[in-house]
């Protein structure tokens, strides 16, 4: 990790003077509000993609249109999804590695901040950027599997205090893992221009917001999505 990780960890205002707390002080006992939005989200989960199937094909367009509004897209298999940084002609290729989910992390991403995250990250709009830059849709889906991994969603119960700090945060919104996705790809994306990075640091960038997003989730006063000191990035 470069020297700027330390400016990086400033960029979001109170992270480092507010409190952490240790996983062991608490006593994880859902309330059935939590239990069955913790059910919903690791029911999407288990979803993969599909490309035979019709609502899975129509969320594909839909993020596309989303994405261009002014482009026709010629076909599902096409060589016009390379421009949103897929590996090749056919998303679902990378959407196996973490399923529908992944879409519906990135289409909620389009649909919810359209201009003010979404378009500027994609279009690589902010900031020094490298003749290497990170490949916005599969970085995406990467971003959905650290999240899934970071909260212990595959688990019977999170054991880690971002996974029980995550279902306080359920209770308040429902949307929660959609909304953290999208905040997360905000901090992934300022943690690579603060590293200046290319393409083959992806993995060291990725690695650097997980841990950073590991600390905000840690807070001690953390209750509500807009308590992580990163929200702010979404609203810029």
């Amino acid at each position: 990790m470069v020297g700027n990780r330390a400016w990086f960890g400033g960029l979001f205002s109170g992270s480092g003077k507010r409190r952490q707390v240790s996983a062991e002080k608490i006593v994880l006992d859902l309330t059935p509000v939590q239990e069955q939005r913790l059910q919903s989200l690791k029911e999407r989960l288990n979803v993969p993609y599909d490309e035979t199937r019709t609502d899975h094909q129509d969320s594909l367009r839909a993020l596309w249109n989303a994405s261009f509004p002014d482009t026709e897209l010629t076909s599902l298999v096409s060589e016009q999804w390379k421009d949103m940084g897929w590996q090749g002609v056919n998303p679902a290729t990378d959407f196996r590695g973490c399923g529908f989910v992944s879409l519906e992390n990135l289409l909620f991403f389009a649909r919810t901040y359209p201009q003010a995250s979404f378009k500027r990250l994609m279009l690589k709009q902010q900031g020094m950027r490298t003749t290497w830059e990170y490949p916005f849709a599969v970085a995406g889906v990467n971003i959905s599997y650290m999240l899934i991994q970071l909260l212990e969603l595959n688990s019977v119960r999170p054991k880690s205090l971002p996974g029980i700090n995550f279902i306080k945060v359920l209770t308040e919104h429902e949307d929660a893992f959609d909304v953290l996705y999208c905040i997360a790809f905000e901090m992934m994306d300022a943690q690579w221009l603060a590293m200046r990075a290319s393409y083959m640091q992806f993995k060291e960038v990725l690695e650097a917001t997980r841990q950073q997003l590991e600390r905000e989730l840690s807070l001690e006063d953390l209750n509500s999505i807009h308590d992580l000191p990163a929200c702010n990035l979404l609203y810029k």
